[in-house]
């Protein structure tokens, strides 16, 4: 499968802007569901962050201001964070359609 790395950024943008969107309302309770969702929140974040500097370490290299190092070091990071995501994402959605294969 391949997937360009602005199209994975502009992936992982929405979904740190979509986890953003609804903060926990005071009257929810503080047991482990907010916890759980903050952990997603915080891992979407680092995943993000991830992927720019990868992002913009490959455009400090072509502008020719970069040590070639630093470049593959962010872009193997970006990349396992990108194979990372993929595989829970592949997880989460094989996890729900077991339960929707549940009987009732």
């Amino acid at each position: 499968m391949t997937v360009s790395y602005s199209e994975a950024l502009s992936a992982y943008k929405r979904v740190a802007e979509q986890a953003r969107i609804q903060p926990p309302s005071p009257n929810e309770s503080q047991g482990v569901g907010a916890d759980f969702a903050q952990v997603l929140r915080d891992a979407a974040s680092d995943a993000v962050g991830t992927l720019k500097t990868g992002e913009q370490q490959s455009l400090a290299a072509v502008a020719g201001k970069a040590d070639i190092n630093e470049v593959v070091m962010a872009m193997s990071k970006a990349e396992m964070t990108l194979q990372t995501v993929v595989t829970l994402r592949d997880k989460a959605v094989q996890a729900y359609q077991e339960v929707l294969r549940m009987p009732i």
